[in-house]
């Protein structure tokens, strides 16, 4: 079955497979592996977006990413998917965005929405579509048992990573690294004083998108401690990103959010890169203590951590990688789903003829 899926990022992010978000990085996975499998893919992402398939950009408000710029970012989502969905024959859309709610098509056509954040970060009456053809995932079984009562959630599907970019190397440098958004929910301030007790060179590699919150405390809290032992490169895409992940110490990962995934913890396995993480949210799930990395509960316990990594085995985080966190898998799964879609869409319509 030939599939035409249309994939919706979020309004504020553009989609590429070098984007620091998750999110857009699983988006960019899919339309890679839908285009390689030879359905039709369909990308809807603001401008300046990159995809293997047809994008359907939209020309987003520039500047500070502020409350009106948002609304704005709504209403041109709202109004260009809606023009879409209605001049291409969709068989499913696929939604990313956090705030999906605000810009949900109005055809009659078969509806995913993957939860990519914390399920309290999301209205509550949003989880609660009153389309039958709308069809909530999760991303693991921790972000699953956080569900709030009333909301259906029908399937999970962990994240994955290419594991054909990130290999392991024969040697070690002489850096610790923390890599993400550069935003108060990740925690990298975290990072500066563990790294600081631990006495180990720092480097984090990210983006600080033009949200005031983010700018503020990438200014206050980030900035005015870097120096030679702890340095921010800025993003790292393309062939930088796994260098720095295989050359690594160890990652780490200090966030204060209860984080639904962790695709940067994944592909630092895949690098043969053990992993310190807070102990919480799904990165209980990816990181097994003593094999693959270290769970902690302090800035002390993450310092006390760095001092063991050498004894997690490269070859270890690999295995682990390739057992279980293959975007091969999640394609799979996802491209089994849409099928599903399409099918329990099309059963009323055969029946009633």
């Amino acid at each position: 079955m030939r599939l035409t899926v249309l994939n919706v990022g979020y309004p504020l992010a553009k989609v590429s497979q070098s984007t620091a978000g998750g999110t857009e990085q699983v988006l960019a996975t899919l339309d890679k592996a839908l285009a390689g499998a030879g359905h039709r893919s369909l990308v809807l992402a603001p401008s300046g977006s990159q995809s293997r398939g047809l994008l359907v950009p939209v020309r987003i408000p520039s500047g500070t990413l502020d409350h009106e710029a948002k609304q704005e970012a709504h209403r041109l989502f709202k109004q260009v998917l809606d023009r879409t969905v209605a001049h291409y024959s969709i068989d499913v859309v696929h939604m990313h965005g956090l705030d999906f709610s605000n810009y949900l098509p109005r055809a009659d056509v078969p509806v995913i929405i993957t939860l990519h954040l914390p399920l309290s970060w999301y209205a509550t009456q949003a989880l609660r579509p009153l389309c039958a053809d709308i069809n909530l995932v999760c991303v693991s079984k921790a972000q699953a048992r956080t569900v709030p009562g009333g909301v259906r959630i029908k399937t999970i599907i962990t994240n994955g990573v290419d594991l054909t970019r990130f290999r392991p190397q024969s040697r070690k440098g002489n850096y610790v690294l923390a890599m993400g958004r550069i935003c108060p929910e990740k925690g990298f301030h975290f990072a500066l004083d563990a790294a600081q007790q631990a006495g180990a060179n720092l480097i984090i590699a990210g983006a600080v998108f033009q949200y005031p919150e983010h700018q503020d405390y990438f200014e206050k809290m980030i900035r005015p401690r870097l120096n030679g032992s702890a340095r921010f490169i800025g993003p790292a895409g393309g062939a930088r990103k796994p260098e720095l992940l295989a050359g690594a110490k160890c990652l780490l990962v200090p966030s204060l959010a209860p984080e639904t995934s962790s695709l940067i913890a994944m592909e630092a396995m895949a690098s043969g890169t053990p992993v310190i993480a807070w102990k919480s949210g799904a990165l209980e799930e990816i990181v097994t203590p003593g094999k693959t990395g270290f769970l902690v509960g302090s800035v002390q316990e993450m310092a006390e951590a760095m001092a063991s990594v050498d004894s997690i085995v490269p070859s270890a985080c690999r295995d682990e990688a390739e057992k279980r966190f293959s975007s091969l898998r999640m394609t799979a799964e996802y491209l089994k789903l849409y099928r599903a879609s399409v099918v329990a869409t099309s059963v009323p319509e055969l029946q009633a003829a």
